[in-house]
C-alpha cells in the first residue's frame, strides 16, 4: 500500500512538472539569465568587440523565434515522448530495477553524454554544422550566446532528444532536471564572467566553466574541436577533446569564425539566413 502511494505520489509530480513545463524553464531561464548578466557587468573576463544592444537584440530575439518554431512543430517535446514510453514500458532504463532517485541521476548524466556527441556530430556533418556554425560566428562571448542557435538546429536537437528518449525510457522527472541544468549550464559557461582561479580549477574537474568552454570558439582549429561538452567536463577528458587554456590567453584570443570577423554576426536576419549562403 505504502509503494502504492508513493507511485500515486510520482506520478502526479510527473504529471505536474509535465503541465508546467514551460512555466518552470522560462522562469529558471530568466533569472540565470539576468543574474549572469549582472555578473558580466560586474566582474566581466574579456574586452567585448561588439556593442551590447545590437547583439542582445539578435540573440534573445533568436530565442523567441526558436521557442515559437519548437511550439509549432512539436507540441510533444522530450518530456513527453518520456511519460510516453515510462507508460509504455519503453527504453533500456525501464527494463532495469531501479529506485526513482537513480533514475533520474542515470537518466540525467546519459542524456548530458548523448549531448556532448551531439555537439561533436555538429562539428563533424557538413549538413548539421552549416546551421550550428550561427552559433559560432558570435565575435563576442557572454550569456545571451548560450541561447543563440539556429530555429532548424534547435529543431534538430529536439528530434534527437526525443529518439533518445525513446531508446533510453529517461524518468520524466530525470529530463525536466536535464534541460534546465541545459539551458542553466549554456547561459553559465558562455557568460563573460571572471572567476576565481582558483574556483574554475575545482569547479571544471566535473562541470565546464566559462573559461573552459570560450577556448571552443576560437579561431584556432585546434582549440575550436575542443572543449564540446555544455554540462559536465567529463566527456572531453575521457574522449580525448580536452584543452586546458587557449594558447594566445583568454585577453588575447580571437573569438568567432575566421571568414565572419564583421558586424554581420550581431544581426538577426543575416544570422537565419547564414546558412543558405554560399560563404
Amino acid at each position: 500500500m505504502n509503494d502504492n502511494h508513493l507511485l500515486i505520489k510520482e506520478m502526479l509530480l510527473a504529471e505536474f512538472l509535465t503541465r508546467n513545463e514551460t512555466a518552470l524553464k522560462l522562469g529558471i531561464f530568466g533569472g540565470v539569465m539576468v543574474l549572469m548578466m549582472i555578473f558580466e557587468a560586474l566582474w566581466p573576463r574579456k574586452k567585448r568587440t561588439q556593442p551590447r544592444g545590437t547583439r542582445w537584440v539578435t540573440n534573445l530575439g533568436i530565442i523567441v523565434i526558436d521557442s515559437l518554431f519548437i511550439r509549432l512543430l512539436f507540441p510533444i517535446v522530450a518530456m513527453g515522448v518520456a511519460a510516453y514510453a515510462a507508460g509504455k514500458g519503453y527504453g533500456l532504463l525501464n527494463l532495469i530495477s531501479l529506485p526513482v532517485w537513480g533514475h533520474i541521476v542515470f537518466s540525467m548524466i546519459v542524456l548530458d553524454m548523448a549531448i556532448y556527441w551531439q555537439h561533436v556530430a555538429a562539428h563533424k556533418i557538413p549538413m548539421i554544422w552549416m546551421f550550428h556554425k550561427m552559433h559560432h560566428a558570435d565575435r563576442d562571448l557572454d550569456a545571451t550566446s548560450g541561447t543563440r542557435f539556429h530555429p532548424v538546429e534547435i529543431a534538430a536537437s529536439m528530434l534527437y532528444k526525443m529518439a533518445i528518449a525513446l531508446i533510453l525510457g529517461p524518468h520524466v522527472i530525470g529530463v525536466l532536471m536535464f534541460e534546465i541544468v541545459l539551458n542553466v549550464s549554456a547561459i553559465f559557461n558562455h557568460a563573460n564572467v571572471k572567476l576565481p582561479l582558483w574556483l574554475d580549477r575545482i569547479v571544471r574537474t566535473v562541470f565546464v566553466t566559462p573559461d573552459m568552454h570560450r577556448v571552443h570558439h576560437s579561431i584556432i582549429g585546434k582549440e575550436f574541436t575542443t572543449n564540446y561538452g555544455f554540462n559536465m567536463s567529463i566527456w572531453d577528458k575521457i574522449f580525448g577533446t580536452y584543452t586546458d587554456q587557449p594558447s594566445k590567453g583568454h585577453d588575447g584570443m580571437t573569438l568567432g569564425l575566421k571568414e565572419y570577423q564583421s558586424d554581420n554576426p550581431s544581426h538577426l536576419i543575416w544570422c537565419l539566413l547564414l546558412p543558405f549562403k554560399k560563404k
